[in-house]
């Protein structure tokens, strides 16, 4: 009887299925239209590029190190409600770029309510999915939420492509009222107290000892690595292929996303900690050293590996900092929101001044050559200061337990 059991607890509560769906709609409308918005900033309200930067810079701070607000929103409020609240501010946000096309600072503080929408949803949204389901879900759970996000973001651009710069007040109407019908929906979802599947217990991960290495540092550190590819693939591949090629990776990277996650996520799952950094930095690291062979194959290779890379170590990482940590899952997913937001801003930072140097010694390949190096050494590095740090807490232990009284 009990061998019957197992597929039915593989499938998606109806809460479940309403944020997956309700994920991969609200990524399609966001990437709709964030994608284009230098374009938007710069040739249809005339903003200097300088400025342009500028503005990005902090949207994407408040989008990333605003995610640390979610956790105690959350606690507040409770998970839907802070759902509610932040796509009240997207929907919010997405209808003032209307107005804001004729007016700068109406589109820029358009934009920074956007972000701030997306700071707040996406840990509740999260947690909500996590909530009260036994941590053998989790990976099952996460790994289809990523692939739903990605699959939106892989279709959002394409799809607003006809509109984005002849009718552009029509797109973010149809983005505005995307947003407020996904917002509607969001207000029948029961709240997390009164679903059936909290009352189930999170069931603590058996036998072996866990690795000291923190989840934080990791993810800093994994998307630091991993967005010098997102960052600076374009301006290496285009000039070497085409555009039309590097649309084509692009697609070809998101569909593995998504298909290929949700199949990995259980073996992933399995991984130790140590191991799923030398499974995805290795594959990351190959995919940087294919990536600066050139060419077509090259690039489309790079990108596969990169792609199993970033699956092996974001889903980990995720896992992980929920298994370790007593916090409730918002704040967990908050956190780690803050460190991939740190680790992008690093890469864009290191990324720039590397590619500048590399081009100016006269061949890019150089700095996929460095990058690649990076991505040898860190996990290296990382597994090597997690072993130090256990070492130092252990040792004053073994002390105090060998002095009569412990002090």
């Amino acid at each position: 009887m009990s061998a019957e059991r197992p597929p039915e607890e593989r499938r998606f509560t109806t809460p479940q299925g309403f944020l997956l769906t309700g994920s991969f709609l609200i990524t399609l409308g966001s990437f709709a239209v964030l994608p284009y918005m230098s374009v938007l900033l710069h040739q249809r309200l005339g903003l200097g590029l300088g400025t342009v930067g500028v503005v990005l810079a902090v949207a994407s701070l408040i989008q990333f190190a605003g995610g640390v607000v979610a956790g105690p929103v959350a606690a507040r409020i409770g998970l839907r409600r802070s759902m509610l609240v932040a796509l009240a501010l997207r929907t919010a946000g997405f209808a003032a770029f209307v107005p804001g096309l004729t007016s700068p600072v109406l589109a820029i503080g358009a934009l920074l309510l956007v972000s701030a929408g997306a700071a707040l949803y996406l840990p509740a949204n999260k947690a909500y999915l996590v909530a009260g389901s036994p941590g053998a879900d989790r990976p099952r759970l996460l790994s289809a939420s990523s692939s739903a996000f990605n699959a939106g973001m892989a279709l959002g651009p394409p799809a607003a492509a006809p509109l984005v710069m002849g009718s552009p007040g029509v797109l973010f109407t149809c983005v505005a009222g995307l947003f407020a019908l996904v917002g509607v929906g969001h207000a029948f979802l029961p709240r997390e107290a009164a679903r059936p599947e909290t009352v189930a217990s999170q069931e603590p991960t058996p036998g072996e000892p866990r690795s000291r290495l923190s989840p934080f540092l990791v993810t800093v550190v994994s998307v630091y690595a991993f967005m010098f590819f997102q960052h600076y693939l374009a301006l290496y591949a285009v000039p070497r292929t085409s555009a039309g090629f590097y649309g084509v990776v692009l697609m070809g990277y998101a569909a593995l996303l998504v298909v290929a996650q949700p199949l990995l996520a259980e073996w992933i799952a399995a991984l130790s900690y140590p191991a799923a950094l030398r499974w995805g930095f290795g594959a990351m690291t190959a995919g940087m050293a294919a990536i600066a062979g050139g060419g077509h194959v090259g690039i489309a290779v790079g990108g596969a590996l990169l792609c199993v890379g970033e699956i092996v170590l974001f889903l980990k990482n995720d896992l992980e900092a929920l298994a370790r940590s007593s916090a409730p899952p918002a704040t967990v997913f908050g956190r780690q929101r803050l460190a991939a937001g740190i680790g992008a801003f690093a890469s864009g930072v290191v990324g720039g001044q590397l590619y500048a140097a590399a081009d100016s010694a006269g061949s890019a390949r150089l700095f996929w050559v460095a990058v690649c190096l990076q991505c040898l050494m860190l996990p290296v590095l990382l597994v090597y200061g997690g072993r130090r740090t256990a070492r130092g807490r252990s040792e004053p232990r073994a002390e105090t337990a060998s002095r009569p009284g412990g002090g």
